[in-house]
């Protein structure tokens, strides 16, 4: 390989870009140019190529290619549709054409490109000219917009009222255990979040914009409704929280408003207003609001920590606190199951709605400056610390306070007094009577303001409370919108899209906010806590099992397009984290988790069945793929059976159909015995030059593939330039398929003008057929009354775009038959093709209620025996009593504009007559074959009297010899056969190998 001439250029600008370090060239000539700096050179100014493209000076030279530009790589779309893409593979490789009046690119200033491509300009708008550009919209990093975020949405309501509570129910070492088995769960997950995360440019929609990019719109559609519809009500279990917290208080004043059940439901609609308020005041209140939440959690948590090395007053060890005590610690250390909630489960159902704000600052992507830094960075940090301090909190206020106290000063006692039972009577306090029946007031088991009692000022936990409460509904009351809002825009569900519009510079989706808070309203009004957090559980495990999933099935199908620069997750780990999460589920609650499938398979029911018309990419595209090329490969090991029919006997069709539009009838028929069952290709021939006709090709192939979709045939669609037709199908006939997915039978539409068409154009169509059974296929020839080209009714030039928006064109294949016949005339022994085809085409329910009858040719006096070796009804073909002799002069008619009339010359004589002309029939062709012509002309009076009424008409196609029979003489054989039908008429040949068997082995 020739050394590329560079000249001297300092290595400048390295940068690193997660999966890649980026050394940046900048060239030192003319002035420092840098390499993408548009040139005047002589080698571009006089050249005509498309308008994207730019002449650069890159590594010292004039030339049309570009150096590596990251815009190009940032999203799917073609970089050529840009004004600044790179150049198009013909700009690059084809002939330059002289273009004196193109335009000079202008030239930009090295100082401020710095080698790197310029930002396009400000559009000015139509009469306001200067008009100042749209404010930048706020973006966060990784502490404020996800870490703080996380941490304060993982925090919640049931760390301070709750967490001390589950304590006393499950112990220290159990309640551990349910932190430990609720942080792997999450961790894990923030692992899998972490690497999509990292895949490629993260937008708005978080969660769903990462499964539904993943896993494709069916399941990322369901999932993100269903996630945005947790977090709605999660905004209503922490406003509950909160207001029960408020309640308390009043209840202590004796100050309650209605009762203590409508006090509840009174503050939390106001305070779910207020929230509202500061959502739609903008993302920049709502993260200062959540800074100065962050920061009163912070103190409260100081504040409780100092209180727990306080020496207790007497008023607080009537209520159980006695500072850090060994025995109490034991005694906490074991379980003490009490109430409908008192098992494993029942408790960790409460708890872990406290562990999934994970995903808060994940649902905010499109706010963050770099989503793939900052949610990695940011949500395992968060995890970190949260679940430090949920191990803190339950190990500390375990060792501090008892199960059961009576918050009675009168209950102190002299210790070892008599009577006195329990682990309090060593510190002096008897609470024997209120615990034995169950009276109690105080203690971890009974008072859910614990941690408000331990703490050196209680007020402070309060605060904590609120910011905490009010923090995680306020996250929640964030998110929840922001999913919704990526779904709607999306359009995967009908009548959402109302909720997809965005207001101000950051989009804010305040329609959303809207359905949010009417759907928090309607669970506040429940008001009980215990109640909401279990509904939420499953719809959030619903959701990481999701997460984890599609972190697995991405790496397991070895796509090239999964490529995350966090590498610190693995595969089999996210698909533990998916079983997990599932079997969660159902511990938890089994009907809920039957209801959450319900739903999610339902969406994805539902959009499996719309098909949306979008292409994300995902891994379930890549593991399709995967799946259908090891399938592929696997059947090229299989030995082939005669019963193993998809192995190459069912008939795998290539149809010549040129534009599949053109030729419904022809599709729909090849379409009903193939559906589900074998390979159906739809050839098209492109006659003409190669360099006129790819762009062509190029524009129509998905055009033409959407038709048939639309018109639901299961099939393919390829085409080939060729310089004529028959050449075109050869190319088809020896590349179509793959391995043992390849064609067997060529099927074509009948020749109708073969009359009046170019005699040329006559010998190509016999000559494909001759073709067909030289590569050992079989044939299916296909005539119908009406005939089969509707072009002349379709435009032929209509846009590509338009093809599958076209009115399709309805055929007999489409219609029931009802109660009418199949019949077959097998008159020679192929294989049993002629047999088959209408066998399939019977098995499928609009010819389901057709009878099958089966005409076959032979000896009279083999006709029992043959009659008996078929199991079909078989009746002998008698010929009619009409005018033969009438029949006989319309065939003459058929041939005599293509005889030689050569008077029984010898063949030297022939051949000199018939040069150039090889479609000519001479007279000693016409008297040797006058006996198969006969047979043609005896059938079509058969099949007139036999089957004028028939739903179709199969019978075994006629060969004619090559070298023997001329095309125009075969061609009238099979007008002959055919003429006159009303039914449609298949003439089908196998390839004379077995299609059936009637045996077990």
């Amino acid at each position: 390989m020739a050394e590329l001439p560079v000249p001297e250029l300092p290595a400048a600008l390295s940068r690193c870009s997660g999966r890649f370090t980026i050394s940046t060239l900048l060239g030192v000539e003319d002035g420092g140019r840098g390499p993408h700096v548009p040139t005047e050179g002589p080698g571009c100014d006089s050249t005509h190529l498309s308008s994207s493209t730019l002449c650069t000076r890159t590594f010292g030279y004039n030339t049309l290619d570009v150096v590596p530009a990251y815009e190009h790589y940032a999203d799917s779309r073609g970089v050529c549709d840009g004004g600044r893409g790179r150049p198009s593979l013909a700009d690059l490789h084809s002939i330059l054409k002289p273009d004196p009046g193109r335009l000079h690119p202008p030239v930009s200033d090295p100082q401020r490109s710095n080698g790197l491509p310029e930002a396009e300009p400000e559009e000015e708008v139509a009469g306001e000219p200067g008009r100042a550009p749209a404010p930048e919209p706020v973006r966060f990093g990784w502490v404020k917009g996800v870490m703080i975020r996380c941490m304060l949405n993982i925090w919640g309501v049931i760390l301070y009222l709750r967490l001390p509570w589950i304590t006393a129910q499950a112990g220290i070492a159990l309640t551990w255990l349910i932190i430990l088995m609720s942080v792997t769960v999450t961790t894990i997950t923030g692992l899998s979040i972490s690497a999509i995360s990292t895949n490629g440019k993260v937008k708005s929609g978080g969660t769903y914009f990462l499964i539904s990019r993943s896993l494709g719109p069916e399941l990322g559609g369901s999932i993100g409704l269903i996630f945005a519809f947790a977090n709605a009500v999660a905004v209503a279990m922490h406003t509950v929280g909160f207001a029960e917290t408020v309640r308390d208080l009043l209840q202590e004043h004796n100050s309650l408003i209605v009762d203590p059940t409508n006090d509840i439901r009174i503050i939390g609609v106001v305070t779910v207003t207020v929230l509202l308020g500061i959502s739609l005041a903008g993302m920049e209140w709502e993260a200062k609001a959540q800074i100065l939440f962050f920061l009163v959690i912070l103190v409260s948590f100081i504040n409780y920590l100092v209180g727990t090395v306080i020496p207790a007053s007497a008023e607080k060890q009537a209520k159980g606190f006695f500072s850090y005590r060994a025995e109490i610690f034991a005694q906490n250390f074991v379980p003490s199951w009490r109430g409908p909630e008192g098992s494993f489960f029942g408790l960790f159902s409460i708890f872990f709605p406290s562990a999934t704000g994970i995903l808060a600052g994940a649902n905010i992507s499109g706010d963050l400056k770099d989503p793939a830094v900052a949610i990695p960075k940011g949500t395992l940090m968060a995890i970190f610390w949260t679940t430090v301090s949920y191990l803190v909190l339950s190990a500390t206020i375990g060792a501090c306070v008892i199960r059961d106290a009576s918050g009675s000063l009168n209950d102190s006692v002299a210790v070892g007094s008599p009577g006195c039972e329990g682990l309090a009577c060593s510190f002096g306090w008897n609470f024997t009577t209120c615990a034995q029946q169950q009276t109690c007031r105080y203690g971890l088991s009974n008072y859910y303001q614990s941690m408000s009692m331990v703490s050196g000022f209680g007020p402070l936990i309060t605060a904590g409370i609120f910011g905490a409460t009010l923090s995680s509904a306020l996250a929640c009351l964030v998110s929840a919108p922001k999913v919704f809002q990526c779904l709607c825009r999306d359009q995967l569900y009908p009548l959402i899209g109302f909720f997809g519009k965005g207001y101000g510079r950051n989009s804010e989706p305040i329609r959303g906010y809207m359905l949010t808070y009417v759907i928090a309203v309607g669970f506040i009004l429940i008001a009980e806590l215990n109640a909401i957090a279990p509904i939420i559980s499953n719809f959030f495990l619903c959701s990481y099992a999701l997460i984890n999933f599609s972190c697995f099935h991405a790496s397991i199908t070895n796509s090239p397009g999964w490529r995350p620069s966090f590498r610190y997750y693995s595969k089999w780990a996210a698909l533990f984290g998916a079983a997990i999460s599932v079997v969660i589920m159902f511990l938890l609650t089994w009907w809920a988790a039957l209801i959450a499938f319900g739903i999610v398979i339902f969406l994805l029911g539902y959009v499996l069945y719309k098909k949306p018309d979008v292409n994300w990419g995902s891994s379930m595209q890549a593991s399709s793929y995967n799946m259908a090329l090891s399938y592929s490969v696997g059947l090229s090991e299989v030995d082939e059976h005669i019963k193993n029919y998809r192995q190459g006997r069912l008939p795998q069709c290539l149809v010549l159909t040129g534009p599949p539009n053109f030729r419904p009838a022809l599709v729909d028929f090849v379409g009903t015995f193939t559906k589900n069952l074998s390979l159906m290709l739809c050839g098209n021939v492109l006659i003409g030059p190669r360099k006129q006709k790819m762009p062509e090709s190029r524009l129509t192939a998905d055009g033409h593939t959407k038709w048939l979709v639309k018109r639901k045939i299961k099939a393919f669609y390829t085409d080939v330039v060729a310089e004529d037709l028959r050449s075109g199908v050869q190319m088809l006939i020896q590349a179509a398929g793959l391995g043992k997915m390849r064609p067997n039978i060529l099927a074509l539409g009948y020749k109708r003008n073969w009359r009046t068409a170019s005699p040329q154009s006559l010998e190509d169509y016999v000559g494909i057929l001759h073709d067909a059974f030289d590569f050992k296929y079989g044939v299916c020839l296909m005539r119908m009354k009406e005939g089969l080209n509707v072009s002349r009714v379709l435009q032929a030039h209509a846009a590509p775009a338009t093809l599958a928006s076209e009115q399709q064109a309805s055929t007999i294949f489409q219609s029931e038959q009802g109660k009418k016949t199949i019949d077959i005339y097998w008159l020679f022994d192929d294989g049993g093709l002629t047999l088959l085809i209408p066998y399939l085409l019977r098995r499928k329910k609009r010819w389901g209620k057709c009878k099958i009858r089966v005409f076959v040719g032979g000896q009279i006096n083999r006709m029992d025996e043959e009659r008996k070796a078929i199991p079909k009804p078989a009746q002998t073909p008698f010929p009619s009593t009409g005018c033969l002799s009438c029949s006989i002069k319309r065939f003459d008619d058929l041939i005599a504009p293509f005889r030689l009339n050569d008077g029984f010359k010898d063949e030297a004589v022939v051949n000199e007559l018939r040069q150039g002309c090889p479609w000519k029939i001479s007279d000693e062709e016409v008297d040797k074959n006058k006996a198969k012509s006969l047979r043609q002309v005896r059938l079509n009076e058969i099949l007139l009297d036999y089957s004028r009424d028939a739903a179709l008409i199969a019978i075994t196609l006629p060969i004619g010899r090559k070298g023997r029979c001329p095309s125009s003489l075969y061609m009238a054989w099979l007008e002959t056969l055919s003429q006159d039908l009303r039914p449609p008429v298949i003439l089908t040949r196998g390839n004379q190998e077995n299609v059936l068997t009637f045996y077990c082995q």
